[in-house]
């Protein structure tokens, strides 16, 4: 039975770390929203009146009866079934801690554009976001993708993944937020590689995978845009240093 994966129409978002590892794994599954009445489908669950627990928003998947919601609970989930996490049962929690601090940053990237009010027009906020994305651009991401560069440095089985000896979700999702980095802010993650050495060959190396590769040269991987989480605002972005 394939799995189906519950989230907007449209944009990458937070359904795509989701993607990604269904994707590298070859599993079957169905991308709901984006089929006839998916949306309507996605919806009626959330709104039901008679399901015990019931996800607060997407992403959620549905394995059978079972609805896992959140990206780091679902990944937690699919990745021993699709093999895509560390063997050693205290090491998957390494990978679910690290899986948390991915979701802590992707916070404050939606941040950055949405620093106000999350219901408001980003032209309705736009000086807040210039202000805010200089924070998060001078003081977080070194803040966090240092702390990632620290994690691969000092990695036991060696610098090529984040966790035990072999690619896991959590590397995955890392290349995802490189990824989005680079749309969203070109001009200062240009010195990127410089700076962060084994997080940028983590993003390298992810891409080269074939599954992934595929995916990404595919019509199946939704395009960046101003919809979802990683935006790109030329007004935000600022000279690397």
């Amino acid at each position: 039975m394939a799995y189906e994966l519950f989230y907007w129409d449209g944009l990458q978002g937070r359904g795509e770390f989701v993607r990604l590892a269904l994707e590298d794994a070859g599993a079957e599954y169905v991308d709901v929203a984006r089929k006839t009445n998916g949306m309507d489908a996605m919806m009626k669950i959330m709104k039901s009146k008679t399901e015990p627990h019931i996800p607060y928003a997407p992403p959620f998947l549905k394995d059978g009866d079972l609805i896992v919601p959140h990206v780091a609970n679902i990944l937690l989930y699919l990745g021993p079934k699709l093999g895509l996490a560390p063997r050693d049962d205290g090491l998957r929690y390494v990978a679910h801690d690290l899986q948390l601090t991915i979701a802590d940053m992707i916070a404050e990237v939606h941040d950055t554009h949405h620093p106000l009010a999350t219901d408001l027009y980003y032209e309705d906020q736009k000086d807040a976001a210039k202000i805010r994305t200089r924070n998060f651009l001078d003081s977080r991401v070194p803040k966090f993708i240092g702390y990632f560069e620290r994690e691969l440095k000092q990695n036991p089985h060696g610098d090529k993944q984040l966790v035990d000896d072999t690619i896991t979700y959590v590397d995955l999702s890392l290349f995802q937020v490189v990824d989005g980095l680079h749309y969203a802010f070109p001009r200062a993650m240009k010195t990127f590689g410089k700076h962060y050495p084994r997080v940028a060959a983590i993003h390298d190396a992810v891409l080269q995978r074939p599954n992934i590769a595929a995916y990404v040269d595919s019509e199946q991987r939704l395009a960046f845009n101003e919809s979802g989480i990683f935006r790109h605002y030329p007004e935000l972005d600022q000279d690397a240093k």
